[in-house]
């Protein structure tokens, strides 16, 4: 009987000596809070992070850019507004799919892993505010009385409010949810600005036709804002312990450019400058909401742009103010311009303040980026063409390991391998005049560009590079036939 409690004894001090050698696992860290802010038609070089020579006001951006990693060679996926969206929010090259088809129907399909749905699935709360314009079910002849399918809360967003596309397209009317907050039963003429000034696709534009009784376009960019700080004040208040998601995808800087009367004449840049101060504003806002409601150390905070700005050269050498920096050619356009944008990501404690990386990336690269920050990668059943930017943010690497990237914009499908940029053609395939263009005799049938020496797209060295387009063209007609 006495040898018992020796046993014992002897078994206990076992126990804790191998307790005391066995390492303890760290607890698995927890998943940031993710606020998404998508500029529309925001250049490169409208940010004085960016372009110090820039004649914009962005303070609340700038502080932004200080207190994280700025990429210098980010990209949207597209040079307009559609494809932009559709790669960011699934992850695919836009030219997987039709992206005319979003006045007939839903881009997105049903089944598709989204940045929502991937989010939701593993807790998220997820919520969108803004500019859809990935279409819905029976296209744009909204009817109102029915529940719209095919949207954000069809694609994992738990709540969504905001507009079915651009602010100069219409009709023009608020979406709750998947319902109609009021129905476009009035109507509104076209709106110009003085044409002496801008062009007929600048300034306070907008395309006449339906509109909810009580919708003003100045109204827009505000009650986006107010939105998505009640979201976040509601959030904290109900759901502090729940990861969230707040995508804000903005109407501006795109037109109708139209600044509230405090901001006027307040910059360089005429009405455009104005708005992308007050963008800044809206951005600012949302930032100091986070710091409010003891969220900012936990959320990581992205702010870029789905495309290039509408600024002419004409307006350049007006304002003294370069949209695009040094990047040729302006939105819809395959040249730089069109696509590549600002893209700085802030995450407290995680990502370094005041600091750049040179990788290329795009807005592909979200849906994996987001899989790995919120739990083990991607799943299965999930397709992306992206990489995860996850060990560039927190800098545990400098690069990664991807094949180039491909640059849409309807008319051109360009491709980018390191320094090297082909595009298959003539012209800027967007905005620029020409579109496209035949090449006169013994000129080149495209464009090769080394952007390493020559970021401004001057020097044309399709036809030096023989090799070096024939391995491009082979890699583009990879990419055309490839699905993810």
């Amino acid at each position: 009987m006495s040898s018992r409690p020796a046993s014992l004894l002897v078994l206990t001090a076992l126990l804790l000596l191998f307790g005391r050698c066995t390492p303890a696992e760290d607890p698995a860290p927890e998943p940031p809070n993710i606020v998404f802010i998508l500029a529309d038609d925001l250049g490169i070089g409208d940010l004085p992070s960016y372009n110090p020579e820039a004649q914009t006001v962005t303070p609340h951006l700038d502080r932004l850019a200080a207190a994280g990693m700025r990429f210098t060679d980010a990209h949207a996926p597209g040079a307009w507004c559609v494809p932009s969206r559709y790669g960011l929010l699934t992850g695919r090259h836009p030219h997987r799919a039709s992206m005319g088809a979003w006045t007939e129907r839903a881009l997105i399909d049903s089944s598709q892993t989204t940045l929502a749905t991937l989010l939701r699935d593993r807790g998220y709360a997820t919520y969108m505010a803004g500019k859809w314009h990935l279409g819905f079910e029976g296209g744009t002849d909204y009817d109102c009385s029915q529940p719209l399918r095919g949207g954000p809360v069809d694609h994992g967003f738990d709540r969504y409010f905001g507009i079915p596309s651009s602010l100069d397209i219409p009709p023009y009317f608020y979406i709750r949810g998947d319902a109609c907050v009021a129905a476009p039963t009035d109507s509104i003429g076209d709106n110009q600005s003085d044409p002496a000034i801008w062009t007929d696709i600048q300034g306070a534009f907008w395309r006449g036709g339906g509109i909810a009784p009580g919708f003003a376009h100045r109204d827009v960019l505000p009650r986006l804002r107010q939105e998505s700080v009640a979201y976040l004040n509601a959030h904290a208040e109900e759901r502090g312990d729940q990861p969230f998601f707040l995508y804000l995808a903005l109407t501006a800087p795109h037109t109708p450019w139209l600044p509230p009367d405090s901001l006027r004449g307040t910059t360089e840049t005429g009405l455009y400058g104005d708005f992308v101060r007050h963008v800044d504003l809206a951005v600012g806002r949302v930032l100091e909401t986070l710091d409010q409601r003891g969220l900012a150390d936990n959320t990581l905070v992205v702010f870029t742009s789905d495309n290039g700005p509408v600024w002419y050269p004409k307006d350049e050498q007006r304002f003294g103010h370069r949209s695009t920096d040094v990047y040729r050619g302006m939105k819809g356009d395959a040249w730089e311009g069109g696509h590549r944008m600002p893209f700085i990501a802030r995450w407290p404690d995680r990502i370094p303040a005041n600091t750049t990386n040179d990788q290329l990336i795009t807005l592909t690269d979200m849906l994996a980026t987001f899989a790995d920050l919120s739990g083990p990668g991607l799943p299965e059943t999930a397709r992306t063409d992206g990489h995860s930017l996850h060990p560039l943010l927190q800098s545990a690497q400098d690069t990664i390991a991807r094949d180039g990237a491909v640059h849409y914009t309807g008319t051109y499908l360009a491709i980018r391998e390191g320094p090297w940029k082909l595009i298959p053609g003539l012209g800027s395939g967007g905005f620029t005049s020409p579109r496209t263009r035949d090449p006169a005799p013994g000129e080149p049938a495209g464009q090769l560009y080394h952007l390493g020496n020559d970021p401004s797209e001057q020097n044309n060295l399709y036809d030096a590079h023989p090799d070096v387009v024939a391995r491009l063209q082979d890699r583009l007609e990879r990419y055309r036939q490839q699905r993810p």
